[in-house]
């Protein structure tokens, strides 16, 4: 395969859904808590509510104690507030095989990377280790933290699509629009990217998306 033609400097990843594996909705949340259904949270008008807060969370407008307060009285103290954080921490499963070794071999090819997420403080943390509001150590995803430039929401104030975010980047790494590749798992949010000029790829969060990447990666040349 003749790799393709580009001027591509620098590779950046989304977290969630392409470095890392996480729940998609609240039952899945629940599940991986280790804690019961209760109620009937599908039609419910909280379901948006809880939503709102969640967007808030990730512009950096809720400390993670607030969020979880208000998550829990939204939902009518269904959950309380430590099992909101439990709900919470649950949510990021874990690094998706193989991410970690393909940004080690991006950096060894010398390809700078980037990390641009929407997320919020108490995930953001995960990239190293830490612990929750009860002292329990909690599980750590690194490979996001070995990224050479790494942009969140929560400390921008700003959230994909918004294509200030994707501004951001640009004059925080000194590159052009067409310099960026960009991986995410959301339609929205490449489509935003692309139309900034980045090149960009819709990642399959359902799938391995290491090896989906890195096949794209080797298409244009960027690894062996």
């Amino acid at each position: 395969m003749t790799p393709a033609r580009h001027n591509i400097r620098l590779v950046c990843f989304d977290w969630g859904g392409v470095i890392l594996r996480i729940c998609r909705s609240w039952a899945q949340g629940c599940e991986h808590a280790g804690l019961d259904l209760r109620g009937d949270l599908g039609p419910r008008p909280f379901a948006n509510e809880r939503k709102g807060h969640a967007e808030l969370f990730q512009l950096g407008r809720l400390k993670p104690d607030e969020f979880f307060r208000r998550v829990s009285e939204t939902m009518g103290g269904l959950y309380s507030p430590d099992e909101v954080e439990r709900v919470h921490h649950a949510w990021l499963i874990g690094e998706y095989p193989g991410a970690g070794r393909l940004i080690d071999d991006l950096h060894a090819a010398g390809h700078a990377t980037a990390l641009l997420s929407n997320t919020n403080h108490a995930h953001w943390v995960r990239q190293q280790p830490s612990t929750d509001s009860t002292g329990r150590l909690l599980p750590h995803f690194p490979a996001a933290a070995a990224l050479t430039h790494r942009l969140a929401s929560h400390t921008l104030g700003l959230a994909k699509p918004d294509p200030r975010i994707y501004e951001s980047l640009e004059r925080s790494t000194g590159l052009r629009p067409h310099q960026i590749l960009f991986f995410d798992d959301l339609p929205e949010n490449t489509a935003a990217a692309a139309d900034r000029g980045w090149l960009t790829f819709t990642v399959d969060h359902t799938g391995d998306t290491a090896s989906e990447m890195r096949t794209h990666l080797r298409s244009l040349g960027l690894l062996p």
